[in-house]
């Protein structure tokens, strides 16, 4: 057996749950992964992932977590099983989100907290779609600490501001730009498109051939 398939099966890559309850919980998910991943697409030392096994500890397989998404400051992208610290250079992901669904208990959730407060979560954001309810921690003077204004709150870390209006959660990154669904992105990109044929045939009406 080989040392890889050795550490494969000490730390599995798989817990056996699934990514998502639902179809909400899976879309928002989706959604916070696909939107930071574009934000921070720049920068070679931003690894984003979502529901990946999270090891904190080396030989200690049965401390281990997946955050619905997950951002790592100071790593590079790239494939990974799972997140093994210990091979990161030892630096836990300093922002994680959590998605509620109604499968969730409370006890699971107070247990993620206690574990992303011991093991150096620096941020982390709770947010229920169903209730339209937004939690936010960050660390302060060594312990994750509620946030009091979270209805109009930007992350340190992240840079990204949460706006909760009365039905939803709305994200808006750094450059003012808000967060958007693939559908949303694509009408954006059409749209986009469409513009530059109109201005290319209107350039041609003048007798200007538009640059490539």
């Amino acid at each position: 057996m080989t040392l890889s398939v050795e550490r494969n099966l000490l730390y599995p890559d798989c817990d056996g749950q699934p990514m998502a309850d639902n179809a909400r919980q899976f879309q928002w998910i989706v959604f916070l992964k696909e939107n930071l991943e574009r934000w921070f697409a720049p920068n070679a030392q931003v690894f984003v992932a979502g529901d990946l096994l999270w090891y904190p500890v080396e030989g200690r397989p049965d401390l281990r977590v997946a955050p619905d998404v997950l951002v790592v400051f100071g790593r590079p992208k790239g494939h990974r099983g799972s997140y093994q610290q210990w091979r990161e250079g030892n630096i836990a992901p300093q922002v994680v989100f959590e998605i509620l669904s109604p499968g969730n208990r409370l006890q699971e959730m107070a247990k993620k907290q206690e574990f992303y407060n011991t093991y150096g979560v620096e941020e982390y954001y709770l947010y229920d779609p169903d209730e339209n309810d937004l939690c936010g921690f960050i660390r302060v003077n060594g312990t994750l600490t509620a946030v009091d204004q979270i209805a109009d709150w930007t992350s340190p870390c992240l840079g990204i501001r949460f706006a909760l209006g009365e039905d939803t959660l709305t994200l808006y990154r750094p450059d003012g730009e808000k967060f958007l669904t693939t559908l949303e992105l694509e009408a954006q990109m059409e749209a986009q498109r469409q513009r530059a044929e109109r201005l290319a045939a209107q350039l041609r009406a003048l007798g200007v051939e538009p640059e490539e």
